[in-house]
């Protein structure tokens, strides 16, 4: 999820498909959730999950936001439980940290990026400041971070090399 301006076309596909082999497209309305698939969500739409496809809505703002982080946090907490992993990253205001705070409730795993190597620092922050962020971590080590976490599996109890 990206907050963006709806008149302008989303370049994180074309950017994060420098960076990985797996799989990314738009989100769409209704579609399966595949496993291994990157989701992008829609400029002006909230994302939502719910037995196991993708909901997008274009109901009011949340925290001035079209799409909303918390929203779709909170339905991928209710869903995923101990097994949603949420990423907080550079951004300009709260939107997120109740996000964080469902999916840390439900079990699973929150990571912020460290504010001090955010462009905007005000979501990561605001992230933390819930109590609720399992991993702080600089962008320049997130992908490797999230790839240890991934082959390592998951767990509250990281290893020193993690943090």
């Amino acid at each position: 999820m990206q907050h963006l301006d709806p008149r302008h076309k989303s370049q994180l596909a074309r950017l994060l498909a420098r960076k990985t082999r797996k799989s990314i497209k738009e989100a769409e309305d209704g579609e399966p959730i595949t496993a291994g698939m990157i989701y992008i969500g829609p400029p002006d739409e909230h994302l939502l999950v719910a037995q196991g496809r993708i909901q997008l809505s274009h109901s009011r703002l949340i925290r001035f936001s079209r799409p909303s982080i918390d929203m779709m946090f909170g339905s991928v907490a209710a869903i995923y439980g101990e097994h949603a992993i949420g990423i907080i990253l550079s951004g300009s205001n709260r939107d997120g940290a109740d996000g964080i705070a469902a999916i840390h409730g439900a079990g699973g795993i929150t990571v912020a990026q460290d504010p001090t190597t955010a462009e905007y620092r005000i979501m990561p922050q605001a992230a933390i400041d819930t109590g609720c962020v399992d991993l702080i971590v600089p962008l320049e080590k997130m992908g490797s971070v999230l790839s240890r976490l991934f082959v390592e599996g998951r767990t509250r109890k990281w290893p020193e090399t993690l943090r």
